[in-house]
């Protein structure tokens, strides 16, 4: 049996049990039940009392979400550090130091790790790019302090520790504090081309986030040949004595105990309905619940296809309360609908949530304003939905004018052009 303890900010919090490949406990630490920042991992792994403990499945799915769902990356991460499998907690005995949200994982017995200084290495540009090099390489020869974190996700990242005008690999305890995203190149088996998706997923942020929408900070930044998406992280924030706090934070599937590889409702995954009544829970309901409301018909407007339950995530509070945290992950795919060999047909483009009226409407093209009245007014009614719609066409091309005006010099001109007419396509679209 393995033993991994877990801390958050320099405060233990319990055990995770690990028996075979599947046979999990986790046990929350008397003194963190009762603790002023106790709260529990998950809302699907509520707090139990000094000797009991939660099983199997929830809290393996609630771990195994910490982790790529990429099987490719997985196992370079693997081969990394020696792995003998890729389960959950194999992988997380090597990288879970720095985890998404506040956990920390470390071997049974550790001393408290010291979160309360700030200790990397500082790198130069060209040590950055070797950095992002590094990342798509399988071997083991840099398995320090360099790449012990655990991003959750299916694409190609690294995490660095912005601090004092540089960029630093941590060390010991010492959180990362951006995430660094690599272009996705080509994807999907019609290989489609996504080699400009960091100029994309910038552009789509950046017109949600004018559209009034709470979303994580992002920039473009170039290291010798390597471009990346630097995004800030949110589940970070800056303590008044100056050391970096993490922020607990889950995904939506992580929220319902369910594993990564049913994200897309399609696949027997989250939908509006599951989260809308999640979110009835939250500390700010009706606001998230319109802010999820907005999020889809935004995601539509800007054919964001990837909208499912682990792009969707809670901060949770002392005790337990929770929110909405920012929206993340967002990359429009207007750029390749088409009709030539690599790109998508308009009729074919999926939304990740399917609204549902008498019918399931899954495509883009055969959802109407009719089903977003209908969708709307159940979950946050009648007038809300009546005025968010009749706003959509002044805020959509208020926001365009907005980034238009942000957008560098360089910037490649098809991504500007596809996505903002298809924004206004399916805004016509939404009149009909």
């Amino acid at each position: 049996m393995g033993v991994l303890d877990i801390w958050m900010n320099g405060i233990f919090v319990g055990k995770w049990h690990q028996k075979g490949r599947t046979a999990s406990r986790l046990v929350y630490d008397p003194s963190w039940v009762n603790h002023p920042q106790g709260r529990p991992l998950s809302l699907s792994l509520p707090m139990t009392g000094a000797g009991d403990g939660l099983r199997d499945v929830p809290v393996d799915n609630y771990f195994d979400n910490l982790l790529p769902d990429n099987e490719a990356i997985r196992r370079r991460i693997g081969a990394r550090f020696k792995a003998p499998s890729l389960d959950a907690f194999t992988l997380l005995q090597s990288i879970g130091r720095d985890a998404a949200g506040a956990v920390q994982l470390l071997p049974e017995g550790s001393p408290p790790p010291d979160v309360k200084s700030i200790d990397g290495r500082a790198l130069t540009e060209a040590e950055v790019a070797e950095h992002l090099r590094r990342v798509i390489m399988t071997t083991g020869d840099d398995s320090s302090d360099d790449f012990r974190f655990s991003l959750a996700g299916a694409q190609e990242k690294t995490a660095l520790l912005w601090h004092k005008g540089s960029w630093h690999v941590p060390h010991g305890a010492t959180p990362t504090t951006h995430i660094l995203k690599l272009p996705l190149g080509l994807a999907g088996n019609t290989r489609y081309d996504l080699q400009h998706s960091v100029e994309n997923e910038w552009l789509s942020m950046e017109l949600l986030r004018a559209m009034g929408l709470s979303i994580a900070k992002t920039e473009m930044a170039q290291f010798e040949n390597q471009r990346v998406l630097i995004v800030e992280r949110f589940d970070r924030a800056i303590h008044p004595d100056g050391w970096i706090v993490r922020l607990p934070h889950e995904d939506l599937l992580q929220a319902q105990g369910l594993p990564s590889h049913l994200k897309y409702e399609s696949d027997g995954g989250p939908g509006v309905s599951d989260i809308m009544d999640l979110l009835r829970g939250s500390a700010s309901a009706r606001d998230d619940r319109q802010t999820f409301f907005k999020a889809l018909l935004y995601f539509w407007l800007l054919a964001a296809t990837d909208g499912h339950a682990k792009n969707f995530s809670l901060a949770i509070a002392p005790g337990g309360t929770f929110k909405l945290a920012p929206l993340y992950d967002v990359l429009s795919a207007w750029p390749w609908v088409g009709s030539s060999a690599r790109q998508v047909h308009l009729r074919n483009v999926k939304m990740a949530m399917a609204l549902r009226t008498k019918n399931a409407h899954y495509r883009m093209r055969e959802t109407y304003r009719r089903h977003w009245l209908a969708v709307g007014e159940r979950y946050i009614g009648v007038e809300p939905t009546t005025t968010i719609l009749e706003e959509l066409p002044g805020i959509v091309e208020g926001a365009i004018t907005l980034v238009q005006e942000k957008i560098p010099e360089g910037f490649p001109a098809h991504i500007v052009d596809t996505i903002v007419n298809g924004i206004r396509s399916n805004l016509a679209h939404l009149a009909l």
